[in-house]
């Protein structure tokens, strides 16, 4: 049996280019031909349906285009996330969500459990009674995504106003969140992790962790069609450090624009994981903002949409930047 080939679009610089990325701000005229146990061949052209899913213009979500990178500011009010634990409750958390957007968040992710590395799960009424508060107050203000993993909370958090369901067990966790997000017609983030967060990081391993991430959210995407979500609804996000090595973050950073070829924007939540302490030196998470604006830099060269931050403010400005040398070097 033939190995199957995926085709992972490298981005040309200075804005040339045969073909758009996903109808955003990427140009493409060459990919990379990815097979298992083989080295990488760079090829001019790929299968037609190939090119179709690159470059198809992603639908809007929740109202932002997808063809400009879009800023998913972090609201954490749980008691024990790894970035900023026990910061905010429910009422400190409406004034900081309301900072985020005044610093330039085109939405909100909203979340009630910590799902950091030895995380334990916490009872479903819990979860709900953190995270209402703040989607009621903050609903009628930007676009909100929950992030959960349970079918319970997800039906209160869009009932309350959440029009976005992040689960980072992409629909792994709870067998009813499938059915759940398609009855309540939100909009979906399937994301891929190994393991569940108590142990996610004891020893993750992969054959090839590009390739097994890849067929992992297209197996899981097939599952939420099958469900009843519409595809115009759903996003996808590789997982960067959920049951993944260092080593493992980087290969998935360094040919993120693989997961085009799924056919759906891409997020990426890398913001002050323990990678870039590591690497860029920062032993508290509140010291990483450098070094995670640099991964979002790199993803958004590579045409990622969506970027989940802690440091809205500073990705902002960070992304102005580049658009602005972007802007110049193509008009010379």
């Amino acid at each position: 049996m033939t190995e199957p080939c995926y085709f992972r679009p490298i981005p040309d610089s200075g804005g040339g280019g045969r073909w758009r990325l996903a109808g955003g701000w990427v140009r493409f005229s060459r990919l990379e031909r990815l097979a298992r146990g083989k080295p990488p061949q760079i090829v001019d052209d790929a299968p037609e349906a190939v090119l179709a899913a690159l470059t198809a213009p992603r639908p809007p979500i929740l109202g932002l285009g997808m063809d400009a990178p879009r800023i998913m500011g972090i609201l954490n009010v749980t008691p024990d996330s790894f970035s900023d634990g026990g910061r905010w409750t429910a009422d400190s958390g409406i004034a900081h969500g309301r900072r985020l957007l005044a610093e330039g968040a085109d939405l909100i992710d909203i979340g009630g459990e910590s799902t950091r590395p030895g995380a334990a799960e916490i009872a479903v009424p819990d979860e709900i009674a953190r995270v209402l508060p703040p989607i009621h107050a903050l609903a009628a203000a930007a676009p909100l995504s929950i992030d959960t993993r349970k079918a319970d909370v997800a039906r209160a958090a869009v009932g309350a106003g959440a029009g976005l369901v992040n689960d980072v067990s992409g629909l792994d966790f709870d067998p009813a969140m499938a059915g759940a997000v398609a009855r309540t017609g939100a909009a979906v983030c399937i994301m891929h992790a190994q393991g569940l967060p108590a142990t996610m990081q004891d020893d993750p391993r992969y054959d090839d962790v590009l390739l097994d991430v890849y067929d992992a959210l297209a197996e899981r995407v097939a599952r939420a069609e099958a469900a009843g979500i519409a595809r115009a609804r759903m996003v996808i996000d590789p997982g960067i450090g959920f049951g993944k090595t260092e080593a493992h973050n980087l290969a998935i950073l360094r040919r993120i624009s693989l997961y085009h070829a799924l056919g759906l924007p891409v997020l990426l939540g890398a913001s002050r994981k323990g990678f870039v302490g590591r690497i860029g030196g920062g032993a508290q998470a509140d010291a990483r903002d450098p070094g995670s604006l640099a991964v979002t830099l790199a993803a958004t060269l590579q045409g990622v949409q969506i970027h989940r931050v802690h440091d809205v403010a500073g990705t902002r400005q960070g992304l102005a930047l580049w658009r602005a040398i972007e802007e110049q070097g193509h008009g010379t």
